[in-house]
């Protein structure tokens, strides 16, 4: 159309064999001495930095360099870089980026013969228009347009406000960057100033998110997939009985009704005097309005904001656990389970990605095989903590004895290196002088939170892990060496220094501090002594010991042990533990107390160990909550039937309390519960369960029941009366048998557990 249109006008020329349009008229004086007298006053050329994107997948991207003059368009260099005839044969992309940005793609045009006839006003490509040309699949993923041929990505040329040639340096960092804005958990790495380090939260909780919002995250990537605005559909309904997912308005005697088991999902979805809850339901569409994705859930929530953020953060996280898939083998990438909740359209939905999946898959694009297995796939919305061991060298600073804990929110300083195995080079990655973020929420990689978990505040350690993508890492990497881009996961590692700076500690321990003197932590504490005294107890097993924080206070009471045994599945947390009771044990020591023999074990509390057995008591303070139910059952069998322990402590939070503590806590006006909110929320966003007391009796009174044993409940924190104890105590008593019965556990060899730290009786440890 500009073709004909030029080729109809007076005053231009246009050429039949290529895409000059050239002004006949002669520029005026006035023009020509302002020229010359620009030319005149020219220097140096001004030397630019650009990006070369190969359209062949396997050439990897390069910086390419212009020496710019003001007496010569820039378009003349880029044409030289891209072997074009001329400045002509060279097209401009869309901008890149932000809004703001004049970042662009320049690729050659493709080769076709314009075929003008003007007598019936038509130009165009002769036969059906063949190019022949490659299209670049990088540069068109990014730009979101199609492009031919090698590209250029520069930054360069005239803005509307300014005469000047503006130019800006493009790196081989900045085109990672962009690269991993388009990712699911990219902008949201970005935002925080963290690529190497942050990771997109597994939950969303108002008080301690940090950066844009879920919401915005998967608007922003829908904009930059070129894909419609997500829809979400927010309803409000009444968690009456005959609601699928609703809570229980009443129990029948016999049967448990949990919050799971009434299909109410965790953070607290369930209330008896306010019945109305929100559920929020997203879409996602193609450009073309074509629906590719929908999420629904039976998850309740008691604001309309918090339905919609948290319904965002699982469709990000079901579009990060494919974009991470991308790199593996195609046989594994999907499996044919369906995801909870969600429904994928496979035509639409490849349509939409097929240029995603042949930049980031391993299989060359387009293959056929890797289209039709599409779907949905089977996907833990829960961050997997895996027990990765950070080894720490060179622990600096004093112990100030304030740890970071599940649920805290942690400040820290940090910095990554690139550092060679054979140590001759060590290249910074990235340096963060404050970086805050939630414990146990998966919003960093799991080997920095096993390190950070064992320092306490003002102290800093260093430690190394496996290198992350090469992708992370060049764009990490602001001041890029040449040799980055060639780096091999065999020949070097990331080296990282960490200190941190301070701690806040959970909302569950500042609801409690809030209302009770002294906290729940010491109150339970305080329980467990008194009947380890009343019992004479000699010998003590704490399972799910976590930290130590009950060994470690049973210490500082006066107390008839002499055994004391920590059971735990966290290495992390037993090597906080085993920290803080050696030190105390030493002070001990000296001062020539009685100091018991302790030993810590790496294993399931699920698991039996011969050497556990029999014990005077056992603890499990609020510990089962945090495991899903029929794991807290089968643990109380194993427990009562196979470690025998004379006297068994359980406490658990009591769900009735919470309202009273959530109330407690309000940090100002704004977070003020309105009439009718819906259900308050669990005290942590890691409890899989509360329960309520009649639900926690039914528990207990059954295990007593089948492994002949007594219980009686009582708890800490309040009166006891309407709604009962904060924290619910059970208290298992183990009957009397026989002297001439014995339990067959009593000659079980088992040992399935790893001694990771002892201190023997009277003396210095021996591990």
């Amino acid at each position: 159309m500009i073709y004909n249109a030029a080729k109809q006008s007076t005053g231009v020329s246009v050429s039949n064999s290529n895409f000059w349009i050239q002004s006949q008229r002669p520029y005026s004086p006035e023009a020509v001495d302002l020229a010359l007298q620009r030319w005149s006053g020219i220097s140096d050329p001004i030397r630019v930095e650009a990006v070369l994107v190969p359209c062949v997948m396997e050439d990897e991207p390069k910086v390419v360099s212009f020496n710019l003059s003001e007496n010569e368009h820039y378009m003349v260099d880029i044409a030289s870089k891209l072997s074009a005839t001329d400045s002509s044969d060279v097209l401009v992309s869309r901008t890149v980026g932000k809004t703001s940005s004049e970042i662009r793609f320049y690729f050659p045009a493709p080769d076709v013969q314009l075929v003008s006839d003007l007598s019936n006003n038509v130009v165009g490509c002769r036969g059906d228009g063949n190019i022949n040309r490659v299209i670049n699949k990088r540069a068109s993923y990014i730009s979101g347009q199609t492009i031919y041929g090698d590209a250029i990505l520069a930054n360069v040329g005239y803005t509307r406000r300014d005469s000047e040639l503006q130019t800006e340096n493009v790196t081989l960092c900045t085109y990672y960057r962009i690269l991993l804005g388009k990712m699911p958990d990219g902008i949201y790495k970005i935002s925080k100033d963290s690529i190497l380090v942050a990771e997109l939260p597994c939950v969303y909780s108002r008080t301690s998110w940090k950066g844009p919002s879920p919401r915005d995250l998967l608007c922003s990537f829908c904009r930059l997939q070129r894909l419609s605005e997500p829809y979400f559909t927010v309803n409000r309904v009444s968690a009456s009985c005959n609601v699928p997912g609703s809570a229980v308005c009443s129990e029948e005697m016999g049967s448990l009704k949990t919050a799971k088991q009434s299909q109410c999902a965790k953070d607290g979805r369930i209330d008896k005097e306010n019945p109305d809850v929100f559920k929020c339901y997203v879409k996602i569409f193609s450009k073309k309005r074509e629906l590719l994705l929908e999420y629904s859930t039976d998850d309740n929530w008691s604001k309309e904001s918090d339905a919609i953020q948290n319904s965002a953060l699982k469709v990000l996280i079901w579009f990060n656990h494919y974009f991470k898939q991308l790199n593996t083998h195609m046989e594994k990438l999907y499996l044919p389970k369906s995801t909870d909740g969600f429904t994928i359209y496979p035509n639409i939905f490849l349509q939409e990605f097929a240029m995603c999946l042949s930049v980031y898959g391993k299989s060359s694009g387009g293959d056929s095989r890797t289209c039709s297995a599409v779907g949905p796939f089977t996907m833990d919305t829960s961050q997997q903590q895996l027990e990765n061991s950070a080894f720490l060298t060179d622990i600096d600073g004093q112990d100030s004895g304030v740890f970071p804990s599940h649920g805290s929110l942690t400040c820290i300083s940090y910095s990554v290196y690139l550092l060679m195995k054979d140590k001759r080079k060590k290249y910074l990655l990235e340096v963060n002088n404050e970086f805050e973020f939630e414990i146990g929420a998966g919003a960093v990689r799991t080997q920095l939170e096993s390190c950070i978990t064992q320092l306490s505040v003002d102290q800093s350690a260093s430690f190394v892990d496996e290198l992350s993508d090469r992708d992370l890492i060049l764009a990490a990497a602001s001041e890029l060496s040449p040799d980055l881009s060639k780096i091999s996961r065999d020949s070097c590692v990331l080296e990282f220094s960490v200190k941190v700076l301070q701690v806040t500690e959970p909302m569950e321990d500042r609801m409690e501090k809030a209302l009770f003197s002294p906290p729940l932590s010491k109150q339970r504490v305080e329980f467990a002594v008194r009947h380890i005294n009343q019992l004479h107890a000699t010998t003590l097993v704490d399972f799910g010991c976590g930290s130590g924080s009950l060994l470690d206070s049973l210490l500082e009471h006066p107390i008839t042990l002499e055994k004391i045994v920590g059971v735990d599945i966290s290495r992390k947390g037993l090597t906080r533990a085993a920290k803080s009771l050696h030190q105390k044990l030493s002070k001990k020591l000296l001062m020539q107390s009685n100091v018991p023999a302790a030993v810590l074990y790496h294993g399931s509390v699920t698991d039996f160990d011969s050497r556990v057995y029999g014990f005077d008591i056992g603890t499990c303070l609020e510990v089962i909550e945090h495991v899903e139910e029929d794991e807290a059952s089968l643990f109380g069998s194993v427990v009562l039937s196979s470690f025998c322990p004379a006297v068994l402590i359980v406490s658990t939070p009591n769900y009735e309390y919470n309202p009273i503590l959530q109330r407690s806590a309000m940090p100002n006006k704004e977070e003020e519960p309105e009439e009718n909110t819906g259900p308050c929320k669990f005290r942590n966003h890691d409890h899989k369960f509360e329960w309520t007391r009649a639900q926690f009796q039914h528990w207990a009174t059954g295990l007593a029941a089948s492994h002949s044993y007594s219980v009686e409940f009582s708890g800490v924190g309040g009166s006891g009366e309407e709604p009962g104890y904060a924290s619910q105590i059970a208290v298992f008593r183990r009957m009397t048998r026989d002297q001439e019965e014995s339990s067959p556990k009593e000659d079980d060899p088992r040992q399935p557990y790893e001694v990771l730290w002892e201190w023997a009786n009277a003396s210095m440890p021996s591990n």
